[in-house]
């Protein structure tokens, strides 16, 4: 059974930080491409950012480019989100995902002074 299990969520005040995890089972986790996608309140997923199955490559949206850095590590199964300079607008609900559209419970950002 896959499992994509998101932590690393919470409340910070604008221009802060966040590291957001994804522990991956269920699947050669190596194997796949994966990504990061949200949901604000109110609206519909919007993707974030994509890595390849090597992590050698990876690409943004425009609204998070420079601001957020996805990785992977392989050998733990494990795929990050960090985040920095958040502003209230990155305010969502974030799941990672394998590319054929499985994903997580979600973990809660918000942004707020």
């Amino acid at each position: 059974e896959v499992q994509l299990v998101e932590s690393g969520g919470g409340s910070v005040q604008p221009g802060g930080s966040l590291r957001l995890s994804c522990a991956a089972s269920g699947f050669t986790f190596s194997s796949y491409p994966m990504k990061w996608v949200r949901q604000a309140p109110g609206k519909g997923l919007e993707w974030v950012s994509t890595i390849n199955s090597s992590g050698n490559s990876r690409s943004y949206a425009t609204s998070v480019l420079g601001r957020f850095t996805i990785s992977r590590d392989n050998a733990n199964n494990t795929l990050y989100l960090q985040m920095n300079s958040l502003k209230p607008e990155d305010t969502a609900v974030y799941y990672c995902a394998k590319t054929d559209g499985t994903r997580g419970q979600g973990t809660q950002v918000t942004v707020s002074s």
